[in-house]
């Protein structure tokens, strides 16, 4: 169902933008986020893991518990300096940069599995990443600040983690490999920063916080089945029609003008996911 990674990459850049109205708050601090952000996801995911639990006894192998450890260590750096960087004014600074995470992983994936190496999703693949780099970056962008350094090596983190979560997702379900994850992920952080509900800024931010629970749950389950069925490289380039949406979303809601070399850019990527669809299947 192809249809799914393309909802999945709508549900990204909703959340994503979701999280920057609420980072905008000065009071949050990206580590409060952080931690009630995992917790949310358990508590809306909590309700149907009866429904949706499946593991298989393999993934207690030495080997595959070493990699979930590097899953969950990974996920955790990348979450705290993504959120970290996410404090800027404008969604048009946090882009180009963000936009380093797809081409990470897709070349990540591809030296690392050999299943990974189709030539011509993988030139696709390239093309789309490239041609969103270049539609965004500025020559202010090149003189990085210590937001940009963050998310720049916050996207690499997420790419080491999502490359490292393919071999041991043939021994969970993509719900309850999230579900796990995330439970691991919100104790370290509980135990490490130990934050206050008091500090989120009210029920509204508690309900958006929620709300975006939801969005990544359904999100990563949806990657993750991406990654099984389609694998990693092609589930990838469908996800870069989050920057997309998420420049026509920030254009609407938040009028932030899209340039003409973004509107160029678009078009290109529509139409490599198109040759990517096409080669892929």
């Amino acid at each position: 169902m192809i249809q799914l990674p393309i909802i999945g990459a709508f549900l990204e850049a909703t959340g994503t933008l979701i999280e920057k109205k609420i980072l905008k708050n000065k009071k949050i601090s990206s580590s409060t986020y952080t931690t009630f952000s995992f917790l949310a996801i358990v508590l809306v995911m909590l309700p149907f893991i009866w429904f949706f639990w499946s593991a298989n006894s393999q993934a207690l192998k030495p080997g595959n518990l070493i990699l979930f450890a590097l899953v969950i260590i990974s996920a955790i750096i990348g979450n705290l300096l993504t959120y970290y960087s996410l404090k800027r004014e404008k969604i048009s600074e946090f882009e180009p940069i963000w936009l380093m995470q797809p081409l990470f992983t897709i070349i990540l994936a591809f030296f690392v599995y050999g299943s990974e190496r189709r030539f011509e999703v993988l030139i696709f693949a390239l093309i789309a990443s490239i041609s969103l780099i270049a539609a965004h970056i500025k020559k202010h962008h090149i003189n990085f600040d210590k937001y940009s350094v963050s998310l720049l090596v916050g996207c690499l983190f997420f790419a080491i983690e999502l490359v490292a979560s393919k071999p041991i997702l043939n021994f969970y379900s993509p719900f309850t490999f999230y579900f796990v994850r995330c439970v691991f992920i919100s104790v370290i952080m509980f135990l490490m920063f130990r934050p206050k509900f008091k500090n989120l800024g009210g029920k509204k931010n508690n309900l958006l916080i929620l709300l975006v629970g939801v969005m990544w749950a359904v999100y990563r389950v949806i990657l993750y089945y991406g990654y099984l069925s389609y694998g990693i490289i092609f589930t990838t380039t469908l996800f870069i029609l989050a920057p997309v949406f998420l420049l026509i979303i920030a254009a609407i809601f938040m009028k932030e003008k899209m340039t003409v070399r973004q509107i160029v850019s678009t078009i290109i990527i529509l139409v490599c996911v198109a040759g990517a669809i096409y080669f892929g299947n």
